[in-house]
């Protein structure tokens, strides 16, 4: 019986699972940041966006797991240290004191950070033809992109 994701070379394995890590460590910055955007978001949008915040960090939470899991089904590390997700990650963090304008920027930001990071994951796992990982890349890849287009029609007006 074939297994898709032991099949894999080694040096395959580890690029993909180095990517999904990234993957990983943005989400879970990204998580946090919103977690705190929900938490400290005011103004005349306060409901619409403590809800929509909500809906991403409880959506990324899960897709860590997703991610992580993928990476141990590679057979490779899942990075869980915060300190070294906080590093790697291309979105970075916030104080939370934003206006509120400023938090849906800088979450609009970050889900268009994730899509091209998903995006080049599942093009790398395409290219090893990991196609498990190049299916979970591009469902999470579209749920950011969905996220940003939420997130820009709130700018838009």
């Amino acid at each position: 019986m074939s297994h898709p994701a032991t099949d894999l070379s080694p040096s395959a394995q580890a690029a993909i699972a180095d990517a999904l890590n990234q993957c990983v460590a943005e989400t879970a910055v990204t998580t946090m940041l919103a977690q705190n955007f929900h938490w400290n978001v005011t103004g005349m949008s306060f409901g619409p966006l403590h809800d929509l915040f909500q809906t991403i960090y409880e959506d990324h939470f899960t897709a860590q797991d997703d991610l992580a899991e993928r990476v141990k089904a590679l057979d490779m590390h899942a990075e869980g240290q915060l300190a070294k997700m906080i590093e790697r990650s291309k979105v970075k963090e916030a104080d939370g004191h934003q206006s509120s304008k400023e938090m849906v920027t800088l979450m609009l930001e970050a889900q268009e950070t994730l899509a091209a990071t998903l995006a080049a994951a599942g093009s790398l796992a395409a290219e090893h033809g990991d196609t498990l990982t190049e299916d979970l890349a591009i469902a999470r890849g579209q749920t950011h992109e969905k996220f940003a287009w939420m997130l820009r029609a709130h700018l838009k007006g």
